[in-house]
């Protein structure tokens, strides 16, 4: 199998990502874009502004001297002997995305349903491996096109810069 895509028996073919960034659409709202780990393609998803701040200052290394939600969640998860096992965004309807964090506690798998901002909010907090499915990778765009369609707007006049 080509590297990062995993196949789990019994489960999808999921593809490992990473986030490349926090984004702006052409109306100003925050696009959380994944990309795959040979960066061909990317998968734009629409979050709030709370969420995008949050996985902003994960990305950018601040350190706050309180936890937001998502280290309170990996906190929590630690001290009940529970671990973070992977982050998958599932399924996509009607525009929507939709996403589950896998934690193993007692060699048990226990499967949440969470908002992929969430989600990545906490892989990233976590450390946790990020992955998304066949199903919605075929919502991904190819990366060069992104670049080619967005390269005024984040090159541009140094107002709006969609990458945080």
């Amino acid at each position: 199998m080509p590297p990062g895509i995993f196949f789990y028996p019994g489960a999808k073919i999921m593809i490992a990502v990473k986030v490349k960034g926090v984004g702006l659409d052409s109306s100003h709202n925050p696009l959380l874009l994944l990309i795959d780990q040979e960066e061909t393609m990317v998968l734009p998803i629409g979050i709030g502004l709370g969420e995008a701040q949050a996985i902003s200052l994960k990305l950018e290394g601040y350190v706050l001297p309180r936890p937001l939600t998502h280290d309170l969640i990996v906190s929590i998860c630690a001290n009940l002997g529970a671990s973070i096992r992977q982050i998958v965004v599932n399924d996509i309807y009607e525009g929507t995305y939709y996403a589950q964090i896998y934690l193993e506690k007692d060699g048990k798998e226990i499967i949440l349903d969470s908002r992929p901002s969430d989600g990545v909010a906490l892989a990233l907090a976590s450390g946790t491996p990020l992955f998304i499915t066949e199903k919605v990778a075929q919502h991904s765009l190819p990366f060069e096109e992104v670049l080619t369609e967005y390269c005024d707007f984040i090159i541009g006049d140094g107002e709006d810069k969609p990458l945080h």
